[in-house]
């Protein structure tokens, strides 16, 4: 099995930006009051792909290319994420949305569909809530913005329940970061490895990568700062309509394909649930050539 490495060559963003085809590139933009980093490249609709935790934009580089043929592709590293800026606040999704919403502004973008993994998935569906204007269509990967249920997850394990142990820890507030820091690898390989169909699926560089965006304490604190904004997400969507924009969702087999189809279907007009067959949560990881072909369907 891949482990994360202590190796950073050739880690760095505009390096591993230039390693894909569809001439990709490397940038920073000053937006709504932060400094979010952002890889793009192709032609054609844009496309603003967001990832979610512990991973970067990189999580998205099997699927980058292929989508680049159709679409000016941007991924971007949210606020507290990879090579974005790491403020103090500012982490519940519907900020975060208007960072995303800034950043097309900057490129002069006026449109674009969005797609979103994990907590990318969540700042996908604030998106189009509260900028139905620039919304395309959307798709999440495997995760649904946070609702009530959520404060409802049983603290002690059940033999029914996948237990999402990591949604209490990353709350704390200090710990996280004095046990983590410096081996960041040790947590990854052990979420790789359970929530993965095929954890060899996330080779060792790109667990480099990711070891390397989140071994820093600054780094900790600002992930996690993502749950810690859960109940402020849960309270958001108590405000939001049904979005109108065209909505996919795709479920990992092994993962939240289930969850998905109980949950999505109350949160747009138009809506589809989409099984990703041979996969656990890291779909873009693990089935790259199914996220690529429903993708490119559902986007036209």
């Amino acid at each position: 099995m891949p482990t994360a490495t202590s190796d950073t060559t050739d880690l760095d963003d505009a390096s591993l930006a230039a390693s894909l085809d569809g001439g990709f590139t490397s940038h920073h933009a000053e937006v709504n009051g932060t400094r979010l980093h952002y890889v793009q490249g192709g032609s054609g609709e844009p496309l603003v792909l967001l990832g979610g935790w512990p991973q970067t934009w990189w999580q998205w580089h099997k699927v980058m290319p292929a989508l680049a043929r159709r679409h000016r592709v941007i991924a971007v590293d949210l606020r507290g994420m990879g090579g974005s800026a790491k403020p103090e606040s500012g982490y519940d999704k519907k900020t975060m949305a208007a960072d995303v919403r800034a950043l097309l502004g900057h490129l002069g973008l006026e449109r674009a569909h969005i797609a979103g993994h994990d907590i990318g998935a969540m700042v996908a569906y604030a998106f189009a809530a509260n900028h139905p204007e620039a919304t395309g269509r959307i798709a999440l990967l495997d995760v649904s913005h946070p609702d009530e249920s959520w404060a409802l997850m049983p603290l002690i394990p059940r033999p029914d329940l996948y237990h999402l142990w990591w949604f209490a820890f990353n709350q704390v507030h200090g710990l996280p970061e004095q046990l983590l820091a410096g081996r960041y690898h040790l947590l990854l390989d052990w979420l790789f490895g359970a929530a993965s169909a095929d954890p060899a699926s996330i080779d060792a560089r790109s667990r480099a990568v990711y070891a390397r965006a989140y071994d820093s304490p600054e780094a900790i604190r600002a992930g996690n700062d993502w749950y810690r904004a859960f109940a402020q997400d849960i309270a958001d969507l108590a405000g939001y309509a049904p979005v109108t924009a065209p909505l996919l969702a795709l479920g990992g087999e092994y993962s939240n394909y289930e969850q998905l189809r109980g949950a999505v279907p109350a949160l747009g007009t138009d809506t589809r649930i989409v099984r990703v067959d041979g996969s656990g949560h890291y779909l873009p990881e693990e089935r790259p050539e199914a996220v690529t072909e429903e993708l490119v369907r559902f986007l036209g």
